[in-house]
């Protein structure tokens, strides 16, 4: 075995002690504050506002004094009043679509880029990819930040780079076959999704030479990490990113420990917040995660509520700390009669069942006064000759299972193999049909 698979980490910073790491993020901290209020009005008004200045910052917990910034920010100052750079600095930029259809716009200096290709490279060492390695890429490209982030880091590592982006599921399961890759990344949703076509095309999965896969860019179950090991035989890591930051490579499980992607906290300082108060809370209590970046030149996020349900952790294998897997969010959570209920929830008793796929649709409706639940969910396609008898025996005990367990009454209706629509990128899983809702985009 070579020195550069023995040691830990891809860069120093990821073991330093927790007084070199705290200064280091001070440091930084104090820089971005003060660039994000003197270079973007937004920032100058609402710190003015609030009554705070730059020059408050004088330790971490300081910065609870400052204003939080959200997606709707974003938008009211669409397309580019959130910048911090001339235009002359700023080399690409990406966007991301939300619930009203007004996407909101991220930008990124050369610097910004560099940085970004080293995390991602930093990412993928820490789930186990080496240089030379093979990464198939099945984000989207363009301006979804998931293709090209991904792309720039593993080749930063020394990987070969397959840039497949999203779709095309018969080629993609042609060419794991044919170029037999080390890495995946993409969504966990539309790796399942690969699963059935390798099924459908008589190929077993497991067979590849796959032997690690990443995922993010959705919520995903400990349930689902399961299926997608024993289905694949590879270990199934967490990939945390939020274009808003940067894109993919704000955080990554290692190979070595997994239990919650490690933040990487010399580019972004966490916290976790009361998501109804926005009060701060210790590590371990759950809550709403919210990031500060600590040197993006061309968005600076000062305080950014990003509504992914999560804790922090303590460190692990790196010296940075973890961050649980996030649950859900708190903009999909949903009140069924006064029951609080996230789509995660009825995943994972779906995928307890073994003759169920993963792949569902939540519908919720309006009946009268009160709210009802449809789980359309499909079977696996080894059960699809299952006799009628023996399809309502397995929606009655996954009905059974989400009363007792979720708290809802729901119909379970079994749908026909292929019938519910596939992702190529973050699935759907819920549609709100009741009066007055707001309409839900992909996680």
């Amino acid at each position: 075995m070579t020195a550069d698979r023995r040691r830990i980490g891809y860069e120093p910073i990821e073991t330093a002690s927790r007084d070199e790491i705290s200064a280091l993020q001070i440091e930084r901290l104090r820089w971005s504050v003060r660039h994000a209020y003197e270079n973007v009005r937004h920032y100058r008004d609402k710190f003015d506002a609030h009554g705070v200045h730059p020059d408050d910052l004088r330790t971490l917990d300081d910065l609870r004094k400052f204003p939080f910034t959200s997606k709707a920010d974003l938008r009211e100052n669409y397309p580019f009043k959130m910048f911090a750079m001339p235009r002359d600095e700023i080399v690409r930029v990406h966007a991301s679509s939300g619930t009203t259809g007004q996407p909101t716009v991220v930008a990124y200096t050369q610097n910004d880029i560099d940085r970004w290709a080293g995390l991602m490279a930093r990412s993928i060492y820490a789930a186990g990819g080496r240089r030379g390695d093979m990464v198939h890429v099945g984000h989207g490209y363009g301006l979804f930040t998931g293709g090209l982030g991904t792309h720039y880091g593993a080749e930063r590592l020394g990987c070969l780079v397959i840039p497949m982006s999203a779709g095309q599921t018969e080629k993609q399961v042609r060419l794991i076959v044919d170029f037999q890759p080390d890495l995946i990344v993409m969504t966990p949703s539309y790796m399942l999704n690969l699963a059935d076509e390798f099924k459908r095309q008589g190929v077993d999965p497991a067979s590849t030479r796959l032997r690690v896969g990443m995922f993010g860019a959705e919520p995903w179950s400990e349930a689902m990490r399961s299926e997608i090991e024993t289905t694949f035989g590879i270990d199934a890591i967490d990939l945390y990113g939020l274009s808003e930051l940067i894109g993919p490579g704000v955080a990554c499980e290692c190979l070595e420990s997994k239990g919650g992607p490690v933040i990487w906290e010399d580019h972004f300082y966490p916290e976790i917040v009361d998501p109804a108060t926005g009060r701060a809370l210790p590590d371990g209590e759950p809550g709403e995660l919210v990031f500060t970046s600590l040197c993006k030149e061309a968005l600076p996020m000062i305080r950014y509520r990003t509504r992914d349900l999560s804790r922090l952790l303590p460190p692990s294998s790196r010296s940075m700390r973890r961050m649980a897997r996030v649950a859900g969010r708190s903009d999909d959570m949903l009140i069924i009669r006064g029951v609080n209920v996230f789509p995660s929830q009825i995943e994972e008793l779906i995928l307890q069942q073994p003759k169920l796929s993963p792949h569902y649709l939540i519908e919720v409706f309006r009946d009268g006064h009160l709210d009802s639940v449809v789980v359309d969910v499909e079977l696996k396609r080894e059960y699809r000759y299952l006799s009628a008898v023996d399809r309502d025996y397995v929606a009655g005990t996954l009905r059974q299972h989400i009363k007792s367990l979720v708290g809802i009454s729901t119909e379970v209706r079994i749908a026909d193999i292929g019938s519910i629509e596939r992702s190529l990128g973050k699935a759907r899983r819920v549609i709100d049909r009741r009066p007055g809702a707001t309409p839900r985009a992909n996680p």
